[in-house]
């Protein structure tokens, strides 16, 4: 049992460390890459949602895949491509090879996240099953605190390497800080890759679930894998619920003729999984729990994550401190979450969900009226730009003449200031944003060859179906250069900083206590024996989507809109959530998981 619990738990550290790495690898991934690689805002999205994206693409085959080759070698493939996908990150030269990586790494956590939710669902007795979800979860969030400490461990890196410079000249000084801060996102990376292979061999140990057994009729198999797990007596119990759900003429998998002599209790015939596809027995489990995974990301809490160092950057902390305050947060939901696996299998997942969002509604609201208030401070500085602009490209570094020009203090005694500009070329938009206390100084360029993305080949495709998703450098080539929003205002303080900081603090810990536990029992315990593997891979599916189209365009919407629009948009979304589990969902603690569906049959 402690074996099984602790490679389940080592998944949720992946899938942790798919998430959470990014966060401390995106300031200096931005700083270099926009530099080197000349990568647009909307470009370093993508490499920020493509983990998410790749989760979706795996979760649309993982049950199946599941389903073929079994629990525990789907959690082995998991593992490898995960392993893979480090190098093909940390040694990239570019934007194509880094999106593949990251795509590979969420290929993994798609996996993972389908596969080893159902691993537990399936091998545990009912009153450990939330305790196995939350340990699941608990070490997910281990794997945020990881990937937090790297991203420290480095700020202090390139805040030192900076400090070291800093009596070179300016183009010295800014070579060497663009040095360390590419060297630091590889390291992060990097460090990454032991986990990895720690839970691809320990999934190679594991044994098979005997749900997954009992359907391919291997019935002392099934009954050897469930006595690893609980007593002689209560294995045999399990073991005749599991083959009278099986017992009906289109069950997946019949009993193999060494069996058929042990057949079900009588009356186990077509008893649990007869019946049509749609009968409301299938159906509301499943759309019950498609809403659930819908509305779980719909809170934005990947994107927090994912951006959190960001936003306390914006938000008035600066450097090593906001990395500090990340790995605060990370440590804040790793603790919450403990609270959580003490209270799950004790007040049930009706009640978490219901006090968890009703935490993330308050704390989002509180976010986006902070940042609201300082947001409606910024100074709209189109015109000065546009006075710089030469044909249609434009150039400037935010040292003393250009803040003097713009109206802003310059030198020790001035203010730090931020610029965003927010531009297009035709139908390709980009958002750039640029710092005065920035060591690097780096030059905001704004020209056409970094903002027209050349075409693709799906993109031609899908323009000949007359489709067009996607813009056409054609009409991006032959447009100028529009400056649509120029603001500047001053850098909040860090007083404000640490205020968001507390906000930030109570989403974490309502989200770890409610939502970030109950999830995964939602999306294993809700869906009936016969469609839970690909009823999973659907749900799982429904929510990696809504995430990666948040985390797709979050610095875009950001950039034009403010952080207060996206912290609106997701308390809404929050409410719906409590709606939903105040009045749709049904208590599923201390239940099998055939009396679980039994419930929706009736």
């Amino acid at each position: 049992m402690g074996f099984l619990l602790f490679i389940a738990g080592m998944g949720g550290l992946l899938y942790g460390i798919d998430v959470g790495i990014i966060a401390g690898a995106l300031p200096y991934l931005e700083s270099t890459a926009s530099v080197a690689w000349r990568l647009s805002a909307q470009q370093l999205s993508f490499i920020v949602a493509a983990v998410l994206l790749g989760s979706v693409l795996s979760s649309l085959f993982a049950g199946a895949l599941a389903d073929w080759i079994g629990r525990r070698l789907a959690m082995v493939l998991s593992g490898v491509l995960f392993t893979l996908s480090i190098p093909l990150i940390a040694l990239a030269d570019g934007y194509v090879p880094l999106l593949l990586g990251r795509l590979l790494q969420g290929v993994s956590g798609g996996l993972i996240g389908v596969v080893v939710p159902l691993y537990l669902a399936e091998c545990l007795h009912a009153r450990q099953r939330g305790r196995g979800a939350a340990l699941f979860q608990l070490l997910l969030t281990v794997g945020l605190v990881a990937a937090a400490l790297i991203g420290l461990m480095q700020a202090n890196s390139v805040e030192g390497a900076t400090a070291a410079a800093q009596h070179l000249d300016e183009a010295a000084r800014a070579a060497a800080v663009f040095a360390a801060k590419d060297h630091a996102w590889r390291s992060i990376f990097w460090w990454c890759l032991t986990p990895g292979i720690v839970f691809s061999a320990g999934a190679l140990l594991l044994a098979e679930s005997p749900r997954w057994l009992a359907r391919r009729g291997r019935i002392e198999e099934a009954r050897t894998a469930l006595l690893r797990t609980r007593p002689a007596d209560e294995a045999e119990a399990e073991l005749r619920e599991i083959r009278q759900a099986l017992a009906s003429p289109d069950a997946p998998a019949a009993p193999t003729p060494a069996d058929t002599s042990s057949a079900a209790e009588p009356g186990a015939t077509g008893r649990a999984a007869d019946g049509p596809l749609l009968s409301r027995r299938y159906v509301l489990p499943f759309l019950l729990a498609c809403l659930i995974l819908a509305l779980n990301q719909a809170t934005g809490i990947n994107s927090v994550l994912a951006y959190v160092v960001n936003i306390l950057n914006q938000a008035g902390l600066s450097g090593a401190t906001a990395n500090s305050a990340d790995v605060a947060l990370k440590v804040l939901n790793a603790l919450m979450t403990i609270v959580a696996v003490v209270l799950v299998d004790r007040k049930g997942r009706k009640f978490l969900l219901m006090l968890g969002t009703a935490g993330i509604v308050i704390a989002l609201l509180a976010a986006g009226l902070l940042f609201r208030s300082v947001e409606g401070e910024q100074r709209d500085v189109r015109p000065m730009l546009q006075a710089r602009m030469q044909s249609d490209s434009l150039a400037l570094r935010l040292d003393a003449e250009t803040l003097q020009s713009f109206g802003a203090a310059a030198g020790p005694g001035g203010a730090p200031v931020q610029l965003t500009v927010a531009y297009s070329y035709g139908p390709f938009t980009n958002v750039q944003s640029r710092r005065s206390d920035d060591p690097a100084l780096p030059v905001l360029r704004m020209n056409r060859e970094d903002t027209v993305q050349a075409d693709s080949v799906i993109g031609v495709f899908f323009r000949k179906l007359h489709l067009n998703p996607f813009a056409d450098p054609a009409e991006g080539m032959n447009a100028p250069l529009h400056i649509e929003r120029a603001d500047m205002a001053a850098v909040p303080s860090s007083a404000h900083g640490w205020q968001v900081m507390l906000a930030m603090c109570m989403f974490v810990a309502s989200f770890a206590v409610g939502p970030g536990v109950c999830v995964w029992l939602a999306l294993s315990e809700l869906m009936p024996t016969r469609i839970r593997s690909n009823g999973m891979s659907i749900a799982l599916l429904i929510n990696q989507f809504v995430s990666t189209m948040i985390a797709a365009v979050f610095l875009p919407t950001v950039g034009q809109y403010g952080y207060a629009t996206m912290f609106f948009y997701g308390a809404g979304c929050t409410l719906l959530y409590f709606l939903t589990a105040a009045f749709l969902l049904p208590e599923t603690k201390g239940k099998t998981l055939e009396e679980i569906e039994a419930h929706f049959s009736r």
